[in-house]
């Protein structure tokens, strides 16, 4: 539905040149939840900005069902955005901001009476139609603009990190309904933000972008399971990064010594290109380690600090040759912990949860 071919935008002050993105190119399918995941200054604002016209791209080409984005101004583009800040009118009750949008578009006063019935109804917020928004909630003020933003039935709606001003238990409930909106109205999502829960929560693919590129464009279960490199793996989750030299490759996986000890099995990225005796970072999931005996484990370290956090607990052990290791367990009720800090420990994993990575 949407192309982008090497798109790069440069922003000149005086003498100074920043480069905000730099030969971006995907494509987003029609009725998909597509994420742009990444720290501040990473660009994806400034992409998502690039679609709505709100900034023209110094090189590069955006289409739209083969049409070209970047030749229409910005209104007559059949995109809409949500805002971090909402933007809302607060002199207009929950109906009246949801229904300018539609009277800008002159659409009839009876298509916009039933548009804002339908909308209110699909955010679930029809008993508040007459209050003003200054009246409501900072989770029902982002229920209104995303009625607002959908009501005239756009093909694309951007979401610049819309859940940001929210507190923890609101923004949880906000990432279920903004994919149940999404499922109900089949329109497609392009949403914005650095909180890599809210990614792997709601998004159909994930673009995980850094100083202006795209580093890997995947599913939420492959970019976590299966990071392309080091700044992937960083950002999404908590990673175990372990040092270790190549001894042997096989098709798409290869055995290394770990620089802590032992040999094991880890699998290659997709086009690696790598030789024996290369050193590399290989990288495991803490939830994909075990704590067993030290005398028979792959590694073995002293636990130096235990998390525990309700619904799991982390075990923080330190390697003889000074790198770190964090094992998550799940609690189960009525469940003690027999270990304690300062215990000599085992750490064990499966080859095919050990990730070879490109740094």
């Amino acid at each position: 539905m949407i192309d982008i071919r090497e798109v790069t935008q440069t922003f000149v002050s005086g003498k100074e040149h920043f480069t905000a993105l730099r030969n971006v190119s995907l494509t987003i399918a029609e009725n998909e939840f597509f994420t742009l995941l990444g720290p501040s200054g990473c660009g994806k604002t400034t992409l998502l900005r690039s679609i709505a016209g709100f900034v023209y791209p110094t090189s590069g080409s955006i289409a739209l069902h083969g049409e070209d984005l970047l030749a229409q101004p910005p209104y007559t583009r059949p995109v809409n955005t949500v805002f971090q800040n909402y933007a809302l009118f607060p002199h207009k009750s929950v109906a009246e901001n949801v229904a300018f949008g539609l009277q800008m578009l002159n659409r009839p006063a009876s298509q916009v009476k039933e548009t804002v019935k339908q909308m209110l109804e699909l955010v679930r917020m029809s008993e508040l139609a007459d209050r003003k928004t200054t009246q409501i909630s900072g989770g029902q003020q982002q229920r209104v603009a995303l009625a607002r933003a959908l009501a005239p039935k756009p093909k694309v709606l951007l979401l610049d990190e819309p859940l940001s001003a929210l507190d923890f238990k609101l923004r949880k409930e906000m990432q279920v309904e903004l994919k149940r909106l999404q499922t109900e109205t089949g329109i497609t999502f392009v949403f914005v933000t650095h909180d890599q829960e809210e990614a792997l929560t709601m998004s159909d693919r994930i673009a995980v972008m850094n100083e202006g590129e795209i580093l890997q464009i995947g599913s939420p279960r492959n970019i976590y399971e299966h990071p392309a490199e080091r700044f992937v793996a960083d950002f999404i989750g908590e990673t175990n990064f372990l040092q270790a030299s190549i001894i042997s490759i096989d098709g798409a996986s290869t055995t290394v010594e770990l620089a802590a000890g032992s040999r094991t099995q880890a699998q290659l990225p997709d086009h690696a290109d790598t030789t024996p005796g290369q050193r590399v970072t290989i990288a495991v999931r803490p939830e994909y380690a075990t704590i067993t005996d030290a005398a028979n484990a792959l590694l073995s370290g002293q636990i130096n600090t235990i998390v525990y956090s309700g619904t799991d607990t982390q075990f923080h052990i330190q390697l003889p040759n000074g790198e770190n290791f964090v094992v998550r367990k799940q609690n189960s009720p009525g469940t003690e912990l027999s270990l304690q800090e300062g215990s000599t420990v085992g750490i064990d994993f499966n080859s095919h949860v050990a990730q070879v990575l490109k740094d």
